[in-house]
């Protein structure tokens, strides 16, 4: 498995396909990462066409295993963040 694609290479890359410079692809990256933030974050869900869309699910409270003692402690319920990936990444994952 290939090592991950670091935020410097991320924009680097970005920028050369926008054809701007690493300022320009930086500031767009974070804006778009900043305004997935804020919008899941207050419950909505943003699609990106061709990657996935990002959602926040509530959990339940549940009853859960400590796996080092093996004692079931009750957990509280939660937020969890979620994606679901996008058929065209799939399929282009999948060759």
């Amino acid at each position: 498995m290939a090592k991950p694609m670091t935020k410097t290479q991320l924009v680097a890359a970005l920028a050369e396909e926008m054809g701007s410079d690493k300022k320009t692809a930086s500031a767009a990256l974070d804006a778009i990462t900043g305004v997935i933030t804020k919008e899941v974050s207050d419950g909505g869900a943003v699609t990106i066409p061709g990657v996935g869309k990002f959602y926040l699910r509530e959990r339940p409270e549940r009853m859960v295993r400590n796996p080092a003692t093996g004692e079931q402690i009750k957990k509280e319920a939660d937020k969890v963040v979620k994606v679901t990936v996008a058929k065209a990444l799939k399929d282009a994952a999948n060759g």
